[in-house]
């Protein structure tokens, strides 16, 4: 592992431990050129995947873009870190079980809007306006309309 202070390839692992979300190895890493101490976290990845965007263009899978863009619609929502860790690993686990290595963005944001319809509403309405691309009010009150007979089944329990 490259030291981010200085670039040295010889690091050493000095502690590690499975991460709060018993997902991922935390390690502390110590770099002996340079004396710094950094931490690194390790997940099992069962695939490479591959998004094909809705133009047709193919780009890796980046898990650190499907967390900002979950932690960007739940900002400022009452909804615990480590259940936004957990969704996440939970969703990412969803697509590599899928059998497919080539995954269409299509189907990232519904299962994306899927599990936050479940955590919680407001994050959900947020993705959905970025993910749908609503151009107009009316787009929206079309969607919120739509929304109102699921959140009262959600809610209900059915």
């Amino acid at each position: 592992m490259r030291c981010p202070f200085c670039g040295n390839v010889e690091t050493q692992v000095k502690d590690s431990r499975p991460a709060e979300d018993h997902v991922s190895i935390r390690r502390r890493r110590y770099c002996p050129a340079c004396a710094g101490r950094f931490t690194t976290y390790e997940r099992v990845q069962l695939r490479d995947l591959t998004v094909i965007k809705k133009n047709g263009r193919r780009e890796n899978f980046d898990r650190d873009k499907l967390e900002r863009s979950i932690r960007i619609a739940l900002q400022k929502r009452p909804v615990e870190p480590e259940r936004v860790d957990q969704m996440i690993s939970g969703i990412v686990r969803r697509l590599e079980s899928m059998g497919d290595s080539d995954v269409k963005s299509d189907a990232i944001g519904a299962i994306v809007m899927e599990t936050l319809a479940r955590i919680d509403t407001v994050a959900y309405v947020r993705f959905a306006s970025v993910y749908k691309n609503f151009q107009a009010a009316d787009d929206f009150e079309d969607f919120v309309a739509e929304l109102r007979p699921t959140v009262t089944a959600v809610l209900d329990g059915d």
